[in-house]
């Protein structure tokens, strides 16, 4: 499942709902059924809205599930194309709002009230959760959404590649680029960060030492170091080195599956597609040092499911949640590991998925809790957005670092100040 929290679509999107009013009336054309119905409860009808995973299998799976729910009819809205968020947040402002919806913690839902308490059946397993987890979902002490699935991220690289070009596997960003221009070829490019850098923004942060805030909702990510990190990256931009415009983006295997690249930065959940076309001949390390005071780093994006606390059947809705996201274990490892590799959220279950217990995956398991970086939920979409200037200004275009970096810190500042005062 390419179901990363930055991933097969922009999540920047999000404020540009509201100009897709309109269009709201068209959102059944874009599932796969008409989000009413197909469960084999009665009374209650529920609809739950999912972005597409990439995945065979997936869809078939979220439908199954719903149909074993007894208590409420449970519709799933399957939406498809690159815009789920503009096409959720466009459908919550009107009479055909979801019951349910997969996102991602996100402070302006819990704000305006949009998003519905669920402490009361998270607490009772709350131990059994991803510590980080639930912090990343919490807000004054109350826990809004269920985490579903953990996607770190990391980089794959084609072992064989690496040896022919006597390339060591690169534990700082300077050894990354020169690994990207000693494995350079005419036919393959040494590296792949996705088509517009964005993927990669938030690690770049953390590799460098800084946070995107800090623990007192403060700019953490203006430093020294992630401007020397941005130098760095436009240097590799303009290397040569760098695969730039691939047929699919960062969160799709294609670019290292097809030989377009030695090295790409992606998602756990693509790890059974790499597999299946490299064998072996794959290997994944997390995203370097940057600086004399780097740090090793790997994000944690994923999915969550919430409750619409603006819909009509509340308590209908919690209580379905409850069942798939908490009860049901069975099918939580089952979306966890059957469609792409991802890490159940809850202790209990990642001990027992036996597809994550050896080999690479467990590798990946292992990279995630020595390096993970979760999300903030205080960090917002117009956050996101300042981060894609500076990688556009700084990277792509050539300009001073610093200066983006200060220009970026005053938007989230701004930003900051409306949130918390």
């Amino acid at each position: 499942m390419s179901a990363t929290s930055n991933n097969n679509f922009s999540r920047r999107s999000i404020f540009r709902a509201a100009a897709g009013m309109a269009a709201a009336g068209t959102l059944a054309a874009c599932g796969s059924n008409n989000g009413r119905g197909g469960g084999s409860g009665s009374g209650t009808q529920l609809t739950q809205y999912f972005h597409a995973y990439g995945e065979a299998g997936v869809e078939q799976a979220v439908k199954r599930y719903a149909k074993a729910y007894t208590k409420a009819n449970v519709g799933t809205q399957w939406i498809t194309g690159s815009d789920y968020e503009t096409k959720l947040f466009a459908a919550l402002l009107t009479k055909q709002a979801p019951d349910v919806f997969e996102f991602h913690p996100q402070i302006q839902l819990v704000k305006s009230g949009q998003v519905a308490d669920l402490t009361d059946i998270i607490a009772p397993v709350k131990d059994d959760f991803n510590a980080a987890d639930i912090a990343s979902h919490t807000v004054d002490g109350k826990i809004y959404g269920v985490r579903m699935i953990d996607d770190p991220q990391f980089f794959f690289y084609r072992k064989s590649m690496l040896e022919k070009a006597n390339v060591a596997v690169p534990t700082t960003l300077d050894e990354l680029i020169e690994a990207a221009h000693k494995l350079t070829t005419s036919k393959v490019k040494g590296l792949f960060l996705g088509n517009d850098l964005h993927a990669i923004e938030a690690p770049l942060i953390w590799s460098a030492g800084a946070e995107t805030l800090t623990a007192k909702n403060e700019v953490g990510f203006n430093t020294d170091a992630v401007a020397g990190g941005l130098g760095q990256l436009r240097k590799l931009f303009t290397s040569g080195s760098l695969l730039l415009d691939a047929p699919a983006d960062f969160w799709d295997p294609s670019a290292l599956n097809q030989g377009l690249c030695a090295i790409q930065f992606c998602g756990m959940w693509a790890m059974p597609a790499m597999q299946k076309a490299l064998g072996d001949d794959l290997g994944i390390f997390p995203f370097p040092k940057v600086g004399s005071a780097g740090k090793l780093s790997v994000y944690n994006g994923g999915w969550s499911m919430f409750v619409n606390a603006k819909g009509k059947n509340v308590e209908a809705a919690k209580e379905y949640v409850k069942w798939l996201w908490i009860d049901q274990k069975k099918y939580q490892e089952d979306f966890a590991t059957s469609y792409g590799f991802h890490i159940p959220p809850r202790t209990s279950i990642a001990q027992q998925a036996t597809k994550l217990q050896s080999g690479l995956p467990a590798e990946g398991v292992k990279l995630f809790n020595t390096y993970g970086h979760f999300d903030n939920i205080g960090w917002t979409q117009a956050m996101w957005s300042a981060l894609d200037t500076v990688i556009a200004n700084s990277v792509r275009k050539g300009g001073d670092p610093k200066a983006a970096l200060a220009q970026a810190d005053q938007t989230v500042t701004r930003e900051l100040k409306k949130l918390f005062g």
